[in-house]
């Protein structure tokens, strides 16, 4: 028990971590009206090619998109860059309005909405890369990237996502069906975790209210530091030739770790972004901070650096040359997340903290239902359980429906807050 609760918290620092760089990309870009251009100009050919095209296309597109062949289409119908867009806002306002990452859903949510695994997959990575590349945030945060750290870190990303990306184009030449059960079990037990530790640390939270989440903050703080536990103490002074030197401005001489354990761990990130869509940015931090021992400071460059190319290379080298990116969607979902994050972040400021944590404990766990409800019926295509179609789709439907009115509630609940607060919120700009 005492594994678990741990596991789930390293997720929750993580997901904080991954969430700050999202806001970060997205407060960049809301900020240069250059950038806001350029948004707006990947967006135009989207909207019109999906107003030209949508009559036309719509006889020709699978039911399911990506069938047993891969597909990746230039143009699609309107609605369904509508749902992009949704799914990419409601991600956006988890994101912003909690500080914890809402990226979670967004596969879960494009498998729920017909999309095939591996292109929910390898669109979602996209999707990510091209939020990193907008958001050119890297630039601001370089003097933090120890080069030579995020050099070997990046050796063992490539391999991992490497295989991430053999793993499931395999499964899916294979069976398509086994492609989205592997996908959809991966899915399960990481928000599984996540939304259990989520949902208790939000109930201990309410019963001891404000004082312990500040005891726990301050204590996080002092954690990330220079200060060392003793795991990484012990890592680092295992010596397997050849190591790497960073943190000289921490230490007199440095620390340092073999290349052995950095590479590893890059396999871990990469082969997690690759297998999930996630960019492996949420376990990049609790990996350098309480595993190797890397300071914050420089563990916030070097995430950066490798969101930009282990995202990069996944999505382009695993997914995008064997046609499994669907781009138009990607846009929707960049499009909507942008917009989202700047929302949420602004309703933190009159809503109780304690309130938008339960809300992600809830929303979390909706996307483990969402999927280890449609477990069962995967399972009994693939003839690994005896279960009837119906009752498998029954099953399904449970879960769809319990996702999209969960992450649409909360939606409408920030949505309808902000607008109800924006004359008290615009009083607070004009004072700032």
């Amino acid at each position: 028990m005492n594994f678990l609760k741990q596991w789930g918290q390293f997720m929750m620092l993580g997901a904080k971590a991954h969430a700050k760089w999202e806001i970060d990309v997205s407060n960049t870009v809301f900020r240069d009206k250059k950038r806001l251009l350029i948004l707006g100009l990947l967006t135009i050919p989207v909207v019109l090619g999906g107003f030209a095209f949508a009559d036309q296309i719509s006889e020709t597109l699978p039911e399911l998109l990506g069938g047993k062949k891969a597909y990746g289409p230039a143009y699609y119908s309107t609605s369904i860059f509508v749902v992009s867009i949704f799914i990419g806002l409601c991600a956006g306002l988890i994101t912003g309005c909690i500080g914890a990452g809402g990226g979670f859903i967004i596969a879960p949510a494009l498998m729920s909405a017909g999309v095939k695994g591996i292109l929910a997959v390898g669109t979602d990575l996209f999707h990510i890369f091209a939020k990193a590349i907008m958001g050119s945030v890297i630039h601001r945060k370089l003097g933090n990237v120890s080069v030579a750290l995020a050099f070997v870190f990046l050796i063992g990303a490539i391999i991992g996502a490497t295989v991430g990306g053999v793993i499931n184009r395999v499964l899916y030449e294979i069976n398509p069906v086994l492609s989205d059960a592997f996908i959809t079990t991966v899915y399960s037990l990481m928000l599984g975790f996540l939304g259990a530790y989520a949902m208790a640390d939000f109930l201990k939270s309410k019963k001891i209210e404000r004082k312990a989440f500040h005891g726990r903050e301050a204590h996080g703080a002092k954690t990330e530091g220079a200060e060392m536990g003793n795991f990484p103490k012990k890592l680092q002074a295992i010596n397997i030739p050849p190591k790497v030197k960073f943190d000289y401005d921490l230490t007199p001489d440095g620390r340092s770790i073999s290349w052995l354990f950095l590479v590893l761990s890059g396999a871990l990130v990469g082969l997690t972004a690759a297998i999930m869509g996630v960019g492996g940015g949420f376990l990049t931090f609790p990996i350098f901070v309480y595993v190797l021992g890397v300071s914050s400071m420089t563990t916030v460059g070097t995430d950066i650096f490798q969101i930009v190319f282990t995202a990069g290379y996944a999505a382009i080298s695993q997914y995008a040359i064997y046609g499994f990116i669907f781009y138009t969607l990607a846009m929707g979902m960049l499009l909507g997340s942008l917009v989202g994050i700047q929302v949420g972040a602004v309703v933190t400021k009159v809503v109780h903290g304690i309130t938008i944590r339960g809300f992600y404990a809830v929303t979390v766990l909706a996307g483990f239902l969402n999927r280890i409800f449609a477990l069962p019926a995967k399972l009994g295509s693939l003839g690994i359980i005896a279960i009837s179609k119906k009752t498998g789709a029954l099953l399904d439907a449970i879960g769809v429906w319990a996702l999209f009115i969960v992450i649409g509630v909360f939606a409408i609940w920030v949505i309808g807050t902000f607008f109800k607060n924006i004359g008290l919120l615009k009083g607070e700009e004009a004072m700032s």
